[in-house]
């Protein structure tokens, strides 16, 4: 059941900045899929779009309540100290920045955080880690624009598998991975090929990262419900 609006968290979601046509138009925009914002007021919350801006995260996350880190592009390999391969997309350092600034501020804050494919691997590399670049070709990225679905194993005792249980099928599209983890962070889910699926973060009320998409499913919205009570005042 929805509660009323006056009650309802407001939930920070990280968005896209990009080419992007609709009616007459074609400029450059500020966007998201529609999938996160429905995941997100489905499970109970208010989204809030977070575009790539010089500053204010501080006092943006003194309104917000949670912050979703949403997917896209790769993270740029200089923050972990590495030269580009060949196939890393192109550096997006605007978004990079601001989605760090938003992260540390909630972390500092204590708030909770479900970062998703790219925002997993950001909250790796901002502690530390580092990412594989590029996974081998046609395993976890097969098909341009859709997901590939695997299962996947979650290790006992760990909050994803308290909410999902010791397995369950995930929706995938990524070609880059977590390598060395970040410091606090431990991996709580895996794929059959040893790819790290999820990590979370001690010590935290809610910090966790899963590789997969669970915003294109609007069935199975554990993950948003648990964000949600999280962040629940």
């Amino acid at each position: 059941m929805i509660r009323d609006d006056r009650r309802r968290p407001l939930i920070g979601i990280t968005s896209y900045q990009d080419e992007a046509a609709w009616s007459v138009w074609r400029q450059r925009a500020s966007l998201v899929p529609q999938t996160y914002v429905d995941a997100v007021v489905r499970a109970g919350g208010t989204p809030v779009l977070l575009p790539p801006q010089p500053g204010g995260a501080e006092h943006l996350l003194d309104a917000l309540d949670g912050l979703v880190l949403a997917g896209g592009s790769d993270i740029d390999p200089a923050r972990y100290a590495a030269a580009a391969d060949p196939r890393t997309g192109p550096p997006h350092r605007a978004r990079d920045d601001w989605e760090s600034m938003l992260l540390h501020c909630a972390l500092t804050r204590d708030l909770p955080v479900l970062g998703i494919c790219r925002g997993m691997q950001l909250l790796n590399v901002e502690l530390g880690g580092t990412l594989v670049q590029h996974l081998p070709d046609g395993s976890h990225q097969v098909v341009p624009a859709r997901f590939v679905r695997q299962r996947i194993d979650l290790v006992g005792g760990s909050r994803l598998a308290a909410l999902l249980g010791p397995d369950t099928e995930v929706s995938c599209y990524h070609h880059q991975a977590v390598d060395r983890l970040g410091a606090g962070l431990r991996a709580t889910a895996h794929s059959a090929d040893g790819i790290v699926e999820a990590l979370e973060l001690a010590g935290h009320r809610f910090a966790l990262g899963v590789q997969w998409h669970p915003e294109t499913d609007l069935d199975d919205l554990r993950l948003f419900h648990a964000l949600i009570a999280s962040a629940t005042p």
